[in-house]
């Protein structure tokens, strides 16, 4: 290996040690002392929960782990959303679960809480995926309940989704393993099947200081809502459990007597390891997002040895596409090519850059994978569409919107992986989030934006001279320095992994060696619902 890869292993591996060590305090959730008070009143915490609950021999992944990071400071933070969730395996039969975090402002709802809970919903309204609910929750955050409450995506809309689960079929189980008050009452209560931890569980529509100011009745919270007030006089809960562990274990038992599910028929055999060391991504990807390299060799390690199968390899070269498989998996791979290429006419095309012929190439792809039932992988590292008079007259308006109907009505479940650039409209017709992949999962060297931070904040400088001008200041070379300086910093972080993720658009940042891990347990969850749907070439542009 030459030095530039050893430089760029050591820089891509230092970017992972990074992400681990903010995990590793996020995973504390509000701290050790807060932990130690759950565990003093005979609770678990919400990992733990999730941990005794889902099969130890079996992958687990994690969803929006970084949500919430390095937002609502001016609140205390709410690491993770002040919820847990993670897709795994109860008997063998994979889930996704839900476990709020009393540690965090005793689980309370923050906007970023509720966007959270929803993704979770959607995930399994997708895939047909049974959905637990570990419920120890405050209920909304009220200092900012005008950002939670009212709207279509809110707090609300958690309830409105139980009943469309319901309506579906879809197994919803919930655990009251601590408080769950007011509006939050109804997500258990619309689950198919409620427990409740005997002492330290309760719900209620109101708590006693509530009931106490509303009506003047003096009771208690227990006697009010306690375990054995919604079992055995109203019958709200189903199940009075003594203690966590107990709960959990009872989740586990309605496992082993659920029925099967009709599955998608994706294809799948024996995974075969791929052909060359996975390792060998942290050299590969250069440091800088600007630096070319060979897709291919990326594609090489993520895919079972010898399944590759391109298609139209001599034409579109700046877009491959074609079969493979992953872990076993049937998958139709699109990624952008990050080297120059020559094209058949001799002419160089740049990489990272979506040409007319490569999007014109990738629709026809796509509409192939769908009449063939291939669910479809994107990998992401594209700076946008190629633009100038050329391109204009050759008609990459029309061939990008190819790309993006295709995309867009494809009825196949979509994978995007965000390796490196993710810029424009190609974030668009690579199947980003507005696109409904299954899973949107962004490597460390990832970056989500409208344009590169160096373009930006040009742009962005020339319009804060023209304000400034515009208020009669003089705009010195060090004073035009400064500010080119402070755009840049704060254009980079908002193009930062960490900060897409903490807002959901991403559903993980994850470590590259793990990425056929995450595709394969979403083939899998997406092989629970059949394909019904219809895929209509014709309303394809051609």
């Amino acid at each position: 290996m030459d030095i530039k890869f050893n430089q760029n292993e050591d820089y891509n591996k230092l970017k992972w040690s990074e992400i681990q060590q903010k995990l590793q305090k996020i995973y504390l959730g509000g701290g050790k002392k807060r932990i130690e008070k759950e565990h003093a009143k005979g609770k678990m915490t919400a990992r733990e929960r999730i941990d005794y609950l889902l099969d130890k021999d079996k992958n687990q992944i994690e969803i929006g782990a970084f949500a919430g990071y390095d937002m609502y400071q001016e609140h205390g933070g709410c690491p993770a959303g002040g919820v847990v969730v993670k897709i795994g395996y109860i008997n063998g039969r994979q889930v996704i679960v839900v476990a709020n975090d009393a540690t965090v402002k005793a689980g309370a709802w923050f906007p970023i809480t509720g966007k959270k809970n929803l993704r979770a919903q959607e995930i399994a309204i997708e895939n047909n995926l049974p959905i637990i609910y570990l419920v120890d929750s405050a209920g909304i955050y009220l200092p900012m309940q005008d950002e939670i409450f009212a709207d279509k995506e809110h707090f609300g809309r958690v309830f409105r989704n139980n009943a469309v689960m319901s309506s579906k079929g879809i197994i919803q189980i919930a655990a009251i393993m601590g408080s769950c008050v007011a509006g939050g009452a109804y997500l258990p209560i619309m689950s198919d099947e409620s427990l409740i931890v005997d002492k330290t569980g309760s719900i209620f529509l109101a708590g006693s200081y509530l009931v106490k100011a509303a009506i003047g009745e003096d009771i208690d919270n227990e006697t009010l809502g306690g375990a054995t007030t919604q079992t055995a006089i109203s019958g709200v809960v189903d199940h009075k459990v003594p203690n966590d562990k107990a709960a959990l274990d009872k989740i586990k038992n309605i496992f082993t007597k659920i029925g099967d599910f009709d599955r998608a028929g994706f294809n799948r055999i024996e995974a075969k390891a791929p052909a060359k060391n996975p390792e060998e991504i942290f050299g590969i990807l250069p440091k800088s997002r600007q630096e070319p390299y060979d897709m291919y060799e990326i594609i090489d390690r993520l895919i079972d040895a010898g399944s590759f199968d391109e298609y139209k390899a001599d034409y579109g070269k700046t877009l491959i596409t074609g079969y493979a498989r992953i872990d076993g998996w049937a998958v139709g791979i699109v990624a952008n090519q990050r080297k120059i290429v020559k094209n058949a006419k001799g002419e160089m095309q740049f990489g990272g850059v979506i040409y007319s012929d490569s999007a014109d190439k990738a629709a026809r792809f796509v509409m192939n994978c769908n009449q063939k039932k291939i669910p479809l992988v994107f990998l992401q590292d594209v700076t946008g569409f190629m633009v100038g008079s050329r391109s204009e007259h050759g008609g990459i308006i029309k061939d990008g919107a190819k790309m993006v109907s295709a995309v867009s009505t494809s009825v196949v479940p979509k994978f995007t992986v965000v390796i490196g650039n993710s810029y424009g409209a190609g974030n668009y017709a690579m199947n980003g989030k507005a696109y409904d992949p299954r899973l949107m999962l962004a490597w460390p060297t990832s970056e989500i934006a409208v344009m590169s931070g160096a373009a930006a904040s040009k742009v962005l400088l020339q319009i804060e001279e023209a304000r400034l001008k515009k208020m009669g200041e003089t705009i010195t070379p060090e004073k035009e320095k400064a500010l080119l300086e402070k755009i840049q910093n704060r254009y980079n972080e908002q193009i930062s992994p960490y900060y897409a993720a903490a807002r959901l658009w991403t559903d993980a940042i994850i470590n590259p060696l793990e990425t056929r891990k995450w595709i394969s347990m979403g083939i899998e969850m997406a092989n629970h619902k059949p394909i019904t749907e219809r895929y209509n070439v014709g309303a394809i542009q051609t």
